[in-house]
């Protein structure tokens, strides 16, 4: 081996042993650095490539590890870690199928391996639920909403509970009565003893669900308006890590969805002279820091109001209290407080990242389905006084599109994997110009001449988008026209970044942003209903 190439091997060892001290410290970025710069004194070292695929994989630029892990399997087809990364990879987009395959390669490179077998076995039962939940599907055009069978009002007296209506209970017992009277009495007879039957029926009904279980000692909303009290209750009694009852839970949800499908794709908001307006990033189920910024910001209100710009649940522990709080300040005053969906609220994400399973712990199966559906009504994007964009992703792999096309999106639906629907969720920025592939799998990377060309078609002046964790909870790029802002401090109770949000002003709309660290939450590790498979790589 020549010296000058012997040097470059031993260099690099060296690099990766502080690429590897980088890692331990979760500075993920500084130890992606490291491995490209060791990779680039020796690309034939598999193991380089798949460590800097696994720093990918804990900033979820998942589609970079991909590419990563794929190297060190070509350089070394029986690295079994290379098979590994890019089965866990696969795994964390919910990619089940891609990932077995690989999983299934490290259990021939490794027979032995228990922890091999063990993810095996998980992978292959989240691939036979996947099969089976396919073939048991209902068609789109089948399909009827969960809420046309829900009627909150008969919640909540036991045993009188149910997500049946109202009305359909009654009509069954009544034709089941006059059905037999009219065996026993006749039609005539059995068609006066069951109006009367009928309206006892109802009375009772309507009357013994008029409460919610005395023993239930938390926030309730009277009648149909959920009033400022109400939230501070239900606020506090999260903050205590109190449950908010069922009925409550599930008109809060039902008023958002009457309230969101109405909405534009594209909403525009105005800020009037003299007011500000306060942007969000993601909160990610990190109730006690959403708590914190209402601290620090104040309550959202007519006089101060907030964006926040999806992603609100999955990944941290504290996705109910966030989602149901925040639905809740949109029903209590819908001009308090804008909601813009991001790229995990839909089914995929929040099937793997906690979400959903949170769901089912917490309230019920009924309500997994519901959230996914008002998921489906959010908008996607906002501007404010025709002159700041705000969109939880990013930009286009095309040019020249207009708000219009925006607005012209059908958004009722689950994420596409391509179009601009799926851009405006997953898209991200890049340093250079032009476009590139997405370090996530999903969406692209853009450039500061698409940021200013897209601006300059719009007449607008500013992008501010969410998506990405930055170390100070903000970062502003492509000439100061684009503005990222992430609202969960120490991301996962490991990253260690702050969280920020951002105050305009009108009418210049000047950011002001504002950075805010983490604060103390009880003990429930983020990620706790996630996917168990997922939870194994964590």
């Amino acid at each position: 081996m020549p010296i000058m190439e012997n040097e470059n091997v031993s260099r690099a060892e060296e690099i990766k042993i502080q690429a590897n001290e980088a890692f331990k410290a979760h500075k993920y970025g500084q130890a992606i650095d490291l491995y490209t710069h060791a990779i680039e004194l020796n690309s034939q070292n598999a193991v380089y490539w798949a460590n800097r695929a696994f720093a990918h994989t804990k900033l979820e630029e998942y589609g970079s590890a991909i590419q990563d892990a794929t190297k060190a399997i070509e350089v070394d087809p029986r690295y079994s870690k290379g098979y590994y990364r890019r089965g866990a990879a696969y795994l964390a987009m919910g990619k089940f199928k891609e990932a077995l395959k690989d999983f299934q390669q490290v259990k021939k490179i490794c027979p032995n391996d228990p922890d091999a077998t063990k993810k095996l076995k998980e992978c292959e039962k989240a691939v036979m639920k996947l099969k089976f939940e396919e073939a048991i599907s209902v068609p789109e055009s089948e399909r009827h909403s969960v809420a046309d069978s829900i009627d909150y009002r008969s919640i909540g007296t036991s045993p009188r509970s149910s997500f049946m209506p109202t009305q359909v209970g009654i009509a069954a017992v009544a034709v089941a009565f006059v059905a037999a009277l009219a065996m026993i009495l006749g039609a005539a007879a059995a068609t006066k003893v069951a109006a009367v039957v009928v309206v006892v029926l109802g009375t009772w009904w309507w009357g013994g669900s008029a409460e919610v279980e005395p023993q239930y000692s938390g926030a309730k909303i009277e009648g149909d308006v959920v009033t400022l009290d109400f939230v501070k209750k239900m606020m506090e009694d999260f903050k205590n890590q109190k449950c908010l009852h069922k009925r409550y839970a599930f008109q809060i949800v039902l008023q958002m969805r009457e309230m969101l499908q109405v909405q534009p794709s594209l909403v525009d908001i105005n800020v009037p002279d003299g007011s500000h307006f306060t942007v969000c990033g993601d909160v990610h189920g990190q109730f006690y820091d959403l708590l914190n910024i209402f601290e620090l910001n104040g309550l959202p209100s007519e006089e101060n109001p907030y964006l926040f710009n999806g992603d609100f649940v999955d990944r941290g522990s504290f996705s109910v209290e966030v989602i149901l709080t925040l639905f809740a300040l949109k029903c209590m005053c819908p001009s308090a407080i804008y909601l813009a969906r991001g790229n995990h609220e839909s089914k995929s994400m929040n099937k793997i990242y906690g979400f959903e399973g949170e769901v089912k712990s917490k309230l019920s199966e009924a309500f997994v389905e519901l959230f996914a559906e008002v998921f489906c009504y959010l908008p996607l994007a906002h501007v404010i006084n025709q002159k700041v964009f705000v969109v939880h992703g990013g930009l286009f792999s095309v040019d020249g599109v207009k708000l219009s096309d925006i607005k012209a999106i059908d958004r009722f639906c689950e994420p596409p994997e391509e179009g601009l629907m799926c851009e405006l969720l997953w898209s991200d920025p890049q340093p250079f110009p032009g476009r590139g592939p997405s370090k996530r799998g999903v969406g692209l990377c853009f450039g500061a001449d698409v940021t200013k060309n897209f601006l300059q078609d719009n007449n607008l002046d500013l992008i501010v988008r969410s998506h990405e964790v930055k170390d100070e909870g903000y970062e502003i790029e492509h000439d100061g026209k684009l503005i990222t802002v992430f609202s969960a401090p120490n991301y996962c109770d490991q990253m260690g970044n702050k969280g920020a949000y951002i105050r305009f002003e009108a009418p210049d709309l000047k950011p002001n942003i504002v950075t805010f660290a983490a604060v103390p939450h009880p003990d429930v590790k983020p990620m706790a209903y996630a996917n168990n498979f997922l939870r194994m790589f964590q």
